[in-house]
C-alpha cells in the first residue's frame, strides 16, 4: 500500500487549507509506517523510552476521537482504550497490531472528517472539559495539525532507527 499525500492548497480558504492540512499530516504519519512488520512498529525508540510508531497511531486515535468526537461532537464516549480516560494506555503498543491500531486510528479519522464536512463553519464551538471552555473547531484543526506535526517529528526519527528510511 502507497499513501498518497494531499497538497494544501496554494490559494484556498481558511476551511479547506486547514482541511487539507491536517490531511496531509494524517498521511504522513501513515507513510512512516508503510512497508514495517508489526514487530518493527512495536520497536521501541531508546531507553528508557517507550515509544513506538504502533503506539503514536494508536495514540493519534485517542487524539482524534477526543477533540472531533467529545469535545466538538459532545458524545460521551470512552476512550479508544482506556475507559478511565488514561491517554498512557495507548502509548503502550506490545500486545496491539497494525489492523488494530491503524482499524481503530481510521475509523476516528472517518469520524472526525464527517464531523467537520457537517460542522456548519469553523466557529462552532464544543466544551473541552480539561480546559473548562468552549473551543472552536478551528481551534481544535489547528491543535490537531500541530500534534500530528509534532509527533511526526518523532516518526522520523523512529523510521530511521529502525531501517535507516527518512524523509517523507
Amino acid at each position: 500500500m502507497t499513501t498518497e499525500r494531499p497538497s494544501p492548497p496554494m490559494q484556498g480558504d481558511e476551511r479547506e487549507t486547514l482541511r487539507t492540512f491536517l490531511d496531509f499530516h494524517r498521511a504522513t504519519l501513515a507513510m512512516k509506517c508503510e512497508g514495517l512488520s508489526d514487530d518493527d512498529l512495536r520497536r521501541r525508540s531508546m531507553p528508557p523510552s517507550t515509544l513506538t510508531l504502533l503506539g503514536l497511531v494508536r495514540h493519534m486515535a485517542e487524539v482524534e476521537r477526543t477533540w472531533f468526537r467529545k469535545v466538538i461532537n459532545g458524545e460521551d464516549i470512552p476512550l479508544v482504550w482506556s475507559d478511565d480516560n488514561d491517554y498512557q494506555v495507548a502509548y503502550d503498543a506490545s500486545g496491539s497490531s497494525r489492523a488494530e491500531a491503524f482499524e481503530a486510528w481510521q475509523n476516528e479519522v472517518e469520524h472526525a472528517r464527517k464531523i467537520e464536512r457537517e460542522a456548519e463553519s469553523l466557529d462552532v464551538t464544543g466544551y473541552q472539559p480539561r480546559w473548562g471552555e468552549q473551543v472552536s473547531l478551528r481551534l481544535v484543526m489547528h491543535h490537531l495539525c500541530h500534534e500530528y506535526a509534532r509527533h511526526n517529528g518523532h516518526a522520523d526519527f523512529l523510521r530511521e532507527g529502525i531501517d535507516g528510511v527518512t524523509g517523507a
